[in-house]
This record gives structure tokens, C-alpha cells and sequence, in this order.
């Protein structure tokens, strides 16, 4: 998904990193046997990446040269994989490559937004700055990813417990009172006529069932990787009611703090643009990012593929011209991001509170349903005996 390093082409180079020396005594001091960290055999995702961001900054900030930062954190890690790219960092940043030509080499842990980052930081001489950015914005992507997980998850659980209790009583309830009614079969409600045949379809074909599902999960998977299917799925996530307003707010907010910071670390528009079109998964928003960054290259400036966008808010493309027109861009859009961050924890919470309502309220239908279909035919065969 990491597109390929180019800035290190265009970007300053940065002067040869500094010979390892021994680690000073405040960096002894903060660092004790508990910055052992270790993550298992889990993915190496944005948890990890924060860790090291902020103990290399930390390192840096008190004397201690860059490799032999990256040495005393390869030394504390026993996951082998982090090891091994802190090694292949080493290795190369003592070549007298740059940091970010380094980085730039592991595009699985280090997005191409991180790399532009760091050379623009090695080149203006303020990386543990930077650093500190990139930790904070990591931060903030995994607190906003929280947040949506925390909201869907009450909901979802609903959903899975909903069908979990009805395959139980198609299974297990129902065929007891089979027998009974077939004597009233012709007087049975619908709903309970309905869930005496899903009750014997999955009794006398389940495996059917399991293998239908299996293949259309298979197939549907499948077409969502096609780029006729991503294309749809992602119109879909940003056209949605409700959901695909949230989506934008989510595009946005990490699209434009990205930026933002990108700007104001020196980075170049033009390679500000190309290194935040990793940032967001949706070909929806990539062909924004790359209109954008196509009327940058003929000089019209960043705010009109702002305004072509009809997914855009109108408040932020006035805020984007403006910051565009007065040079404050980089300002504006990080205040426009960190605005959106905040309303969207707010909607997220909103949404999850009237969720949880329309959920149980589905629940207490399906289940009256359910109860319903098993007593009347039971009060129907009582009257008839009496």
C-alpha cells in the first residue's frame, strides 16, 4: 500500500550521521530495565511505531547519536522482526545514508508520510520535533480507531447474540413442537408456518447452508479486491446515509493533520500530497489526493480540488481557500483537522447512543415474534381440546 520513497531525490541531504558515543547519564537514568518491550508475534502496526518514535525522540533530545539510539532500542526489543529492521537501519544510517533513506527501506512499518517527515527534519535540523509529530499523530489515529471499534462493538454484539438465539430455538425448540402442530397445520399463523420451514431446512440441510455461505463469503471477498468491486465498496462507505459522513470526517481529519504537519516541517506541497495518499485506503479519496496534487503541478493551487470535491464540507473549502490565498495553509488545515477529530469523536458517540435503542428494540420484536409463533398455535390446541 506504501508507495515508493521519491522525496529523498528532491530533499536536502543530511549531513553524516554522528559517531556513536557512549549514552550520556540523563539517557541512563530514563532508561531502565522496564523500556523492555516486546510484542509478541502480532502484526507490526502503529502500536509499535509509536513506541519507537517516542523513545527515539527521547533518546535524541538528550544527547545520544542516532545509531546509537537505534542500537540501544534494537537492544531492548525481543521481537525479531523489529529487531531485524532496526538492524537493516542501523546498518544503513552507518553507511552515512540518511535516517529517512533508511526508513524508506521498510515501507510495511514506516508510511511514506513518516519518511517525507524525517528528511524534511533531517534537513532543517529539528527531528526530534518532528518525531514527537509523528508520535502525536500515530496517537490520535489509534485513539480515533478506538473510538469507532468502542462504538460498533455494543451494536454488533447485539447483532451476532440476535441470531445466535434464534438458530438455537430453530434448532432446538422448534422441532419439539413439530409433531404438535401438524394436527392445526392449516390454521397456523404465517410467521409460525415460516419458521417451521427454516426450522427443518436447517435441520435436513445445514451443510448446504454452511457451504453456500462459505462460497458466497469466498466470492464476495474476492470481488471486493477487484478494482471494479474496492471502487464500489468505497463509493458505498462515503455515499451512505449516516456512516458515510462519518467516513469523510475520517478522511479528512487524517488526510488534512497530515498534510498540515507536513507543511510545517518544510515539506514541498507537491510531495506532501503524494506522501498522504497512503494515508487513506479508498480510491474514492486517492483520485481526490491526486486531482489535488494535478492542479498544484499547473499552478492552480491547492484550494481548487477542494472545491471540485462534492464530498467536501463547505466549511472546509472556505477555510482551505482562505488558508491558501493568505499562505497560512499549513495552520488552517491542521486547525481543520484537529476540529473534525473532535466532532467526530462527538458524532461516533452520538451514533452509538441511537444505535443501541433501534438494536434492542429489534431484538424485543424478533423475540415477541419468535414467542408469538410458538404460543398462539399452543392457545389454538387448548381451545380445541377444551
Amino acid at each position: 500500500m506504501a508507495i515508493e520513497f521519491e522525496a529523498r531525490k528532491t530533499e536536502p541531504q543530511a549531513a553524516s550521521p554522528e559517531v556513536p558515543g557512549p549514552v550520556s547519564a540523563e539517557a541512563a537514568r530514563r532508561l531502565k530495565p522496564d523500556w523492555t518491550f516486546s510484542f509478541g508475534q502480532r502484526n507490526l502496526g502503529a502500536a509499535e511505531r509509536m513506541i519507537f518514535t517516542e523513545r527515539l525522540a527521547l533518546l535524541l533530545e538528550t544527547g545520544v547519536s542516532l545509531v546509537e539510539a537505534i542500537k540501544v532500542l534494537r537492544g531492548q526489543t525481543d521481537d525479531a522482526r523489529l529487531a531485524g529492521i532496526l538492524a537493516s537501519i542501523t546498518s544503513t544510517v552507518s553507511e552515512g545514508k540518511p535516517f529517512s533513506a533508511a526508513l524508506a527501506r521498510h515501507p510495511e512499518f514506516f508510511s511514506q508520510t513518516y519518511v517525507s517527515l524525517v528528511a524534511a527534519a533531517e534537513a532543517g535540523g529539528f527531528l526530534p520535533a518532528v518525531l514527537e509529530q509523528l508520535r502525536d499523530m500515530d496517537e490520535k489515529n489509534s485513539q480515533m480507531r478506538s473510538n469507532i471499534i468502542a462504538a460498533v462493538s455494543y451494536p454488533a454484539f447485539l447483532v451476532l447474540f440476535s441470531i445466535v438465539v434464534i438458530i438455537f430455538v430453530l434448532v432446538f425448540i422448534f422441532p419439539k413442537f413439530s409433531d404438535l402442530f401438524q394436527s392445526i397445520r392449516g390454521e397456523l399463523p404465517w410467521p409460525t408456518l415460516a419458521l417451521m420451514f427454516a426450522s427443518d431446512m436447517l435441520l435436513r440441510y445445514w451443510w448446504a447452508i454452511i457451504g453456500v455461505l462459505v462460497i458466497a463469503a469466498f466470492l464476495f471477498t474476492h470481488w471486493m479486491r477487484t478494482p471494479e468491486g474496492k471502487l464500489a465498496v468505497d463509493r458505498l462507505k462515503m455515499r451512505a446515509p449516516v456512516v458515510g459522513e462519518i467516513y469523510v470526517q475520517v478522511y479528512l481529519s487524517q488526510t488534512l493533520g497530515v498534510l498540515g504537519m507536513s507543511l510545517a516541517s518544510g515539506v514541498p506541497i507537491t510531495v506532501a500530497l503524494k506522501a498522504v495518499q497512503d494515508v487513506v485506503n479508498n480510491s474514492i479519496f486517492f483520485d481526490f489526493l491526486r486531482n489535488i496534487q494535478r492542479h498544484v503541478n499547473e499552478g492552480r493551487g491547492v484550494a481548487v480540488g477542494f472545491l471540485e470535491a462534492e464530498f467536501v464540507p463547505p466549511l472546509v473549502k472556505q477555510m482551505i481557500a482562505t488558508g491558501d490565498e493568505t499562505g497560512n495553509l499549513a495552520k488552517v488545515m491542521s486547525r481543520v483537522s484537529d476540529f473534525y477529530g473532535r466532532e467526530l469523536n462527538k458524532r461516533i458517540a452520538v451514533v452509538a447512543r441511537g444505535v443501541e435503542p433501534i438494536m434492542l428494540l429489534v431484538m424485543g420484536v424478533v423475540v415477541g415474534l419468535i414467542v408469538a409463533s410458538l404460543i398462539l398455535p399452543i392457545f389454538k390446541l387448548s381451545r380445541a381440546v377444551h
